[in-house]
């Protein structure tokens, strides 16, 4: 395999989309910042404060060491061994509330005995549910993934359902997208496949973003719609910190805390027992994060109506 050949790959990636997102938001720049840790090494890039683009992050990192037993834990990882990992990671959070948080990875990793797998994906987080939005959203992960296997969007897409959820809340972080993991590089022509897909996932997230954005950058809101983004920031948040794998590795393998806790928003909120009110934009949101929903189809009979 080209461990170093996925290195620079995603770095260039990293690249690519900072520069569209900065001609996305049309105000702001990134701020770089490099950094280096005995396991390793990265660019930090983040913006923040734009005019649709209140906090945009996009790490790389490349790393390596020996593989300890919470680290193991974290990743569901049994071998004893050394590792290579290499990737990027970003998050955007909107202004506006009515426009969406997006998150997308993607990541390379390898033993020391040379079993090597890739992983990755892209997911959305509406505050606000809008069906059309999520069934282009999903149509648009929908093409990419059928360019690779018929069957990878299907099974992404319950990868996403399963992974992006909050158990002590019952309900899914937003309206999933695609995730996964452990997809093993058995032969050259496989981690050519993976390489390709990885990288037009990433090439696709900000121009899928683009879209979803434009669409909402300058609707008008009410204070009560900008607390409730920051309610669901706070979903957001719970998620990142007691679910995320990334986050846990990246903590465990002593990597670097201010890359690792970018994904979490500016401002977020808890409010006590807090209840939208019935039949509202926000009580259909609620009822609409739920494993399973095929967004791909908005006539379907399981719809829920309130």
């Amino acid at each position: 395999m080209h461990k170093f050949n996925v290195a620079d790959t995603y770095k260039a990636l990293q690249s690519e989309i900072c520069t569209k997102l900065e001609q996305l938001d049309g105000q702001v720049v990134f701020e770089t910042d490099q950094w280096a840790k005995p396991l390793g090494k990265g660019i930090t890039k983040i913006l923040t404060q734009g005019d649709a683009i209140e906090k945009a992050a996009v790490n790389y990192s490349v790393v390596n060491g020996k593989l300890s037993s919470a680290m193991q834990h974290a990743l569901n990882i049994e071998e004893e061994d050394g590792y290579f990992a290499t990737g990027v990671s970003s998050i955007i959070h909107p202004q506006n509330p009515h426009a969406p948080i997006i998150h997308m990875n993607v990541r390379y990793f390898e033993l020391g005995s040379g079993k090597a797998w890739f992983g990755g994906g892209i997911d959305l987080t509406p505050h606000y549910v809008n069906e059309s939005d999520a069934k282009e959203f999903h149509q648009e992960l929908k093409e990419i993934c059928d360019k690779y296997d018929a069957n990878y969007y299907t099974a992404f897409k319950q990868e996403a359902d399963d992974y992006f959820y909050l158990p002590h809340r019952e309900e899914t972080r937003g309206i999933g997208g695609i995730f996964f993991d452990h997809r093993e590089v058995i032969n050259q022509e496989k981690f050519e496949h993976f390489l390709a897909f990885t990288s037009d996932l990433a090439k696709a997230y900000p121009v899928i973003y683009a879209a979803l954005l434009n669409k909402n950058r300058n609707a008008p809101f009410k204070s009560t719609e900008k607390q409730w983004q920051n309610l669901r920031r706070g979903r957001y948040v719970e998620f990142n910190l007691l679910y995320d794998r990334g986050t846990k590795f990246g903590l465990e393998s002593n990597g670097r805390t201010e890359s690792i806790l970018l994904s979490l928003p500016p401002d977020a909120s808890w409010v006590y027992q807090s209840e939208p009110q019935a039949h509202s934009a926000e009580a259909k949101t609620l009822a609409l994060l739920k494993k399973g929903v095929n967004w791909l189809d908005l006539d379907r009979e399981s719809e829920v109506r309130l």
